[in-house]
């Protein structure tokens, strides 16, 4: 606590202020060249004690609601939704405060997620009159009013549109039972914003606000690239936000690296989305052709065998070219057939695309693992192991059966060399990733805001694993020469990526690919294998080990461990953990180590849904408690806007916390203590005429 009290003047009482300051009570001695630069800000004792008590009552504010969400992997649409109904948080204050239909609360809840769409659809109703926006703006108002209450005046303030932070801080001040005059004054206002036309605007704000308000700090937990088609557009949305941090993932990790100059990244990134059919998202978004692999893939292979078709319409699908050698030389008899045609030749094609790139990245691989054996990846060079004219390849001392032997840019001699052509290939290639101004600006947000962990008000966030022995201590990894576990490991891990980012040394590219697949990555966690799953049939040669770690963390004794290597409290810091989907359908649970553990795979992509059951997990972090939400599948925002859906989340209250958490208890709250300190030290310097008063004349 502070020796100051709101009570206390400061221009009398000097010499009470200097004792209770002195080196032989409880003040602080700072040094003098950091208390004159300090000076600077604070000119005077006044400025320095009004500072003080600021930082004061700000210390008993509740905490800021904290947001978790990981694994978006490119859903926009999801995501979106799930940002702007802020998991549900907007929608518990609209049933908190108002006396409304169910029908009427999720109308207002439509209008502050999607304001300008539910606009346009009311206006092509003929739904708008003034009475509505009068109606709507107070809601709005006392909404924001009600959940503004948490912040100082000045914060609230600056996270208003500058354009009407004048108006909507009078708005947002008035009080129910004022005077009058006063009255009048504020229902003028109103009258003056709808006959100006301006309420449309005022609207906008107002709901921004709220959910600037609802959200005081959103954590992402890795994951943002791949799968999904949409991870520009993701990215373009947390790069807005107002207050964030981001624990990098494996695939985040993989699209750094590739951003940065790494071959094989680079390769990888390609077949993932090749494979996905984000032909839009490479091409599009990041300017990154893919022509000169569809032709190379055209010209080197015929039909892969898992997905040949036997006829197909010649054509350009996209930007890919589709050579006339395969064609049944008839055309289409319906728009039907056509499209049909087409998609024959788009398979087609992307398959062929698919076996090339493959091929490239498994090469370069190759050459990664065998110019770093600290990695000890040896188990994945298996392209010297095929037998092409038997059509095999031994795995471990068994033999598999390959299910193609086109293989034409293979070197039986040198099987990871890439072909000229192969090579000329990806120097194009690693070109358009290096020129991309949006991936290199997403990259380098990506480096600024985010790290491979994050210790945050007690809890431990990361996105994939501590890695383990098996019975359950850290696992020393080697790294250049000595050995590295635990929260040293991934300090170190996050140096060779910022090391990669300045220099771009291969060295340190080569480790971005293995924090990617590598099997001591905290990022992974477990042993990739795409030679296996493109090449072999057998299933049972594509089980992908994984690190003890998913075995140990529902165990509540390691869960402390961890959390004691990070200098948390074990007794109520929690780990939050992305990465692995939960199988709700199978009874799993997302809370594990009685409680000290939360795994939060956001679940978004739809290729998990079968699987987990959800539309995966959000956290929410209160001043009061946290919360799980579990979501179903989001079908559109179109449908939320034209139906007033809202997200559907099953809530699950996880911890209760025994008093309300104040701004005190916080990581800022230390930051603040520690200022306030700074800032008393000052008053002292003043006092005593160590610094000299900066007085106006």
């Amino acid at each position: 606590m502070s020796t100051f009290d709101s009570g206390l003047d400061v221009l009398g009482e000097a010499q009470q202020f200097v004792d209770d300051l002195s080196p032989d009570g409880h003040g602080v001695l700072i040094d003098q060249h950091y208390l004159e630069l300090l000076a600077v800000q604070y000119p005077t004792r006044v400025d320095a004690f009004s500072e003080i008590i600021n930082l004061q009552a700000i210390l008993n504010l509740p905490k800021g609601t904290e947001h978790f969400i990981s694994d978006l992997h490119g859903e926009y649409e999801a995501f979106c939704h799930i940002i702007n109904s802020c998991s549900g948080v907007i929608h518990d204050k609209v049933e908190e405060l108002f006396d409304m239909s169910k029908e009427e609360k999720a109308a207002l809840c439509s209008l502050i997620y999607y304001p300008r769409e539910v606009l346009r659809l009311k206006r092509s109703r003929n739904e708008l009159n003034e009475q509505w926006y009068r109606e709507t703006l107070l809601k709005l108002i006392k909404l924001c009013k009600y959940m503004s209450a948490k912040y100082t005046r000045s914060k609230v303030r600056k996270a208003i549109n500058q354009n009407y932070s004048y108006i909507i801080d009078e708005l947002l001040h008035a009080q129910n039972d004022e005077e009058h005059s006063r009255s009048i004054y504020h229902k003028a206002i109103i009258n003056t914003i709808l006959q100006t036309r301006s309420a449309r605007h005022f609207l906008y704000s107002l709901c921004a606000l709220s959910k600037r308000l609802a959200v005081d700090h959103l954590h992402v937990v890795g994951d943002v690239y791949d799968r999904g088609p949409n991870p520009d557009r993701i990215m373009s949305m947390l790069m807005d936000y107002h207050s964030i941090d981001i624990q990098w993932g494996n695939h985040d990790i993989l699209w750094m690296g590739a951003a940065l100059g790494s071959e094989v990244c680079i390769a990888t990134v390609l077949r993932n989305n090749v494979n996905y059919f984000n032909y839009g998202l490479l091409e599009s978004a990041y300017s990154i052709s893919l022509r000169k692999l569809a032709d190379f893939a055209q010209k080197t292979y015929s039909y892969p065998v898992k997905e040949r078709s036997n006829g197909a319409a010649c054509s350009l699908v996209g930007n890919v070219h589709v050579d006339n050698s395969h064609c049944d030389g008839r055309g289409a008899d319906s728009d039907e057939e056509y499209e049909q045609m087409v998609n024959a030749v788009e398979d087609e094609t992307r398959a062929k695309m698919v076996k090339a790139i493959t091929v490239i990245a498994l090469k370069l691989q190759g050459q990664l693992i065998k110019r770093n054996p600290e990695f000890h990846m040896e188990d994945r060079l298996l392209m010297d192991k095929m037998d092409l004219k038997n059509g095999t390849v031994t795995i471990e001392g068994k033999v598999y059966d390959l299910n193609t032997t086109e293989l034409p840019t293979i070197n039986p001699d040198d099987p990871f060399a890439l072909s000229r052509e192969e090579a000329y290939l990806m120097e194009s290639i690693k070109e358009s990733f290096a020129k991309s101004k949006e991936l290199q600006r997403e990259v380098a947000f990506l480096f600024n805001v985010g790290s491979m962990y994050k210790c945050y008000n007690g809890n431990l966030l990361f996105h994939g694993c501590v890695p383990m022995t098996e019975d359950g201590n850290f696992r020393p990894v080697d790294v250049g020469g000595k050995t590295l576990q635990g929260k040293a490991y991934f300090d170190h891990c996050d140096k060779v990526a910022r090391r990669a980012f300045a220099l771009r040394d291969r060295k340190s590219l080569d480790f971005m690919y293995y924090m990617w697949c590598g099997f001591n990555s905290p990022l992974s966690g477990r042993t990739m294998k795409p030679f296996e799953r493109y090449f072999i049939d057998d299933k049972t040669s594509h089980k992908e080990p994984k690190d003890p770690y998913y075995t140990h963390y529902h165990k509540e004794e390691v869960a402390r461990m961890i959390l004691e290597e990070f200098g948390l409290d074990p007794n109520t810091g929690h780990i939050i953990n992305g990465h692995t989907p939960i199988r709700v359908n199978k009874g799993e649970s997302p809370v594990r180590a009685n409680g000290r553990v939360f795994v939060i795979d956001g679940g978004l992509c739809k290729a998990y849904h079968n699987t987990t059951g959800i539309a995966g997990y959000t956290l929410i972090s209160t001043s009061r408690g946290i919360t799980f939400k579990a979501h179903t599948p989001f079908e559109s925002c179109e449908k939320a806007v034209a139906e007033n859906v809202d997200i559907n989340s099953d809530v699950t209250l996880v911890e209760k916390f025994d008093e309300r958490r104040l701004v005190a208890d916080t990581d800022n709250g230390i930051k603040i203590r520690t200022t306030i300190k700074e800032l008393e030290a000052l008053l002292h310097a003043y006092v005593t005429g160590t610094i000299a008063e900066k007085t106006q004349h």
